[in-house]
């Protein structure tokens, strides 16, 4: 049995969710936050070396990269050295569908924990459908009916949060070590406009895709106060996605879970009273 675990990010979108089933299948769960409020958590900080104290006594651990910084190899492989020293022997990365093991970011310590591990997996989801509900999609849809774009007729095929979680304790409570990576997404790879539809269709009311060329969401962007690297790194990311690179499912949910994954349309359904 792999008990207990660290999950890192552990009030996030995957992380509480991740935590949540941990929990409900019996296993001690627990979770790491810069600011922990109850029994089950402990104090974690990628950027503090003190807090790899939160690893002590675990033999696994959910790792979610710092949201706040982009040299993820550098923070994390310091703390991941001492999870090691402590005794934690299975590691599953939360990564991107956009990231491999040659890539930055997360991709570096894909690669980093495939050569150090042995014990480790690695989940590449596609973009979340919470993106409209909890993100910042979701504010535009309640406040403006509208979701905004650089993505032009790019389709991706958004996966809930829920099965990226499901897959997560499933690689977390493996029989064997999986060491190798996969890829996560929905049933059905969509348009913004197909979203928009979707998204209209349970509001019961009319919400636009408002298609924008890469420099008019800039500035919209730069308008809402958004650090200028951060706009560009999400410009890039639409680019990408009107390029077609997300334009793919798989049957990474099935496999890894024995269940095939939500749709958008139940997701939306399910959550229609998000949608304003």
């Amino acid at each position: 049995m792999i008990d207990p675990v660290l999950v890192t990010g552990g009030t996030g979108k995957t992380g509480r969710r991740v935590a949540a089933r941990l929990a409900a299948a019996g296993i001690d769960a627990r979770v790491g936050t810069r600011s922990p409020q109850e029994p089950q958590h402990r104090r974690f900080d990628w950027g503090d070396l003190s807090c790899a104290d939160a690893f002590n006594g675990c033999t696994a651990a959910w790792l979610v990269a710092p949201t706040d910084r982009a040299d993820h190899l550098a923070v994390m492989q310091p703390m991941l050295e001492q999870a090691m020293a402590r005794g934690v022997r299975r590691f599953v990365l939360l990564s991107s569908s956009l990231f491999g093991p040659q890539s930055p970011l997360m991709g570096e310590v894909h690669a980093w924990l495939a050569g150090h591990a042995e014990d480790w997996a690695i989940l590449r989801p596609s973009w979340f459908m919470q993106n409209f509900t909890e993100g910042a999609h979701g504010d535009t849809i309640r406040n403006e009916g509208a979701i905004y774009s650089a993505t032009g007729s790019g389709r991706v095929a958004f996966i809930d949060a829920d099965d990226i979680a499901a897959a997560a304790v499933a690689a977390l409570t493996a029989g064997k070590a999986m060491n190798a990576d996969v890829i996560l997404t929905g049933p059905k790879a969509l348009s913004y406009d197909n979203i928009a539809a979707l998204v209209s269709e349970r509001a019961g009311r009319t919400i636009r895709h408002v298609a924008m060329e890469p420099e008019a969401l800039s500035a919209r962007l730069n308008a809402l106060g958004i650090p200028p690297e951060y706009v560009d790194a999400l410009v890039q990311l639409d680019l990408v996605i009107r390029g077609g690179a997300e334009d793919r499912t798989t049957a990474g949910v099935m496999d890894m879970t024995g269940r095939p994954p939500r749709s958008f349309r139940a997701f939306v359904t399910a959550n229609k009273d998000m949608l304003g």
